[in-house]
């Protein structure tokens, strides 16, 4: 039988297995059914299976009957977000939380992809690691998981390592791609909170009103993006929130803000946070306001190698054919916490379409949205290129 062949015969199990975590989302670092279930669905495989400590991770090594070899890894990401689902399915959750980017159907295809190598690990020389993370949504589950030991794993350090990523629109079901180099944003977070002092709305000049100086900031950051920085390196800044006031003719205390931050360019992404911190303490200078401001990096760009990047290409056209590979023209503006495992490995991330059937890619709801479907019936491609990427890797 074939890869394609024995990702096919677990497709239906693997269906239902996604389905129950869909119905049952948790969230961040600590996700106790989402990983008694996957433990449960690879227990009994030749794996060497281990829990995380600080967080619910999963790893779990499949050492090749061949011998000692390459190492490679494969990573499936858990969590789900804090999104109340809106599409009517019938396997909906009803939580308040929702799995909206489509990490149910990575942690299967990992789990597919365990079962179909195990059952091959006669015909393997090396050892495959897989990497069952929490908290890939803002809580830098990767960067955890590598501080746990996982690139060490199976006993040496990885030589490769490769993750899949679904999407509700934009791509056909079914389609795969990736790019070489840069292959998603770095993402950064600037919070500011402008402290003035309070008094009556209709006496502004008893009082040091934030508001305004708080919304010159907003406007200042838009213009920072257009005006310092060059159009072919791009760089966006996104304000997610602002809270000020509690009454309509209150001056209030204080102005806060939170805002995104992305680029593609490591060196960029440095510049902009420290360009934005110093426009928004100008502004606060001008107005006699003080102000606080925190600006960090949350990931890095995911870069991906080059060479992954090609064996991606010849595994995917080779599999399913010409017809089934997207070379992305340009990177996504997204970001994901397993450039934390590219800063440190070679590998790749590639994108897999599962917009549901019937539907126009470029009209569906996408990841993160409350209404975002996807179509399981790609898990067997997820499985399918999983495995075999890691045989590719190791030399089969």
């Amino acid at each position: 039988m074939t890869i394609a062949e024995d990702a096919a015969a677990v497709g239906g199990d693997l269906i239902q297995f996604r389905r129950d975590l869909h119905r049952h989302p948790e969230l961040g670092l600590q996700l106790p059914r989402t990983q008694e279930r996957v433990v449960a669905a690879i227990e009994g495989l030749p794996l060497e299976i281990s829990t995380g400590k600080a967080l619910t991770s999963v790893v779990a090594v499949l050492r090749g009957g061949r011998g000692s070899g390459k190492t490679v890894l494969l990573r499936g990401d858990m969590d789900a977000l804090p999104v109340q689902e809106q599409t009517g399915l019938e396997y909906a959750a009803a939580e308040g939380a929702m799995h909206a980017c489509g990490h149910d159907l990575h942690t299967a295809m990992l789990v597919g992809a365990a079962q179909v190598l195990s059952g091959r690990r006669d015909e393997i020389a090396g050892d495959i690691v897989f990497m069952f993370q929490p908290g890939e949504e803002g809580d830098d589950g990767a960067g955890h998981m590598i501080d746990e030991g996982v690139l060490t794993a199976a006993g040496s350090q990885v030589d490769a390592a490769y993750a899949l990523h679904v999407t509700s629109a934009v791509l056909p079901a079914g389609l795969i791609a990736s790019r070489a180099g840069t292959a998603m944003a770095a993402a950064g977070k600037i919070q500011v909170i402008v402290h003035g002092a309070s008094g009556h709305g209709s006496s502004p000049h008893r009082a040091r009103d934030p508001i305004p100086a708080a919304a010159e900031m907003v406007i200042a950051l838009q213009t920072l993006t257009t005006r310092s920085f060059d159009i072919f390196d791009p760089v966006v800044i996104t304000v997610g929130t602002f809270h000020a006031g509690s009454a309509h003719n209150v001056i209030p205390d204080d102005a806060r803000f939170e805002a995104t931050v992305r680029a593609l360019n490591p060196g960029t992404h440095e510049r902009v946070l420290l360009e934005a911190t110093r426009t928004i303490r100008g502004i606060a200078a001008a107005h006699g306001l003080e102000v606080d401001v925190t600006a960090v990096e949350l990931f890095p760009a995911t870069i991906n190698d080059a060479a992954r990047a090609n064996v991606v290409e010849k595994v995917v056209t080779r599999t399913f054919g010409p017809h089934r590979w997207l070379e992305l023209p340009t990177p996504v503006a997204g970001s994901e916490d397993f450039s934390r495992v590219l800063q440190a490995v070679p590998g790749a991330m590639a994108f897999l379409g599962a917009t549901a059937p019937g539907v126009d890619p470029t009209t569906a709801a996408f990841n993160h949205s409350s209404e975002a479907v996807f179509d399981d019936s790609v898990l067997v491609d997820g499985v399918t290129i999983y495995a075999e990427l890691a045989l590719a890797e190791l030399g089969e």
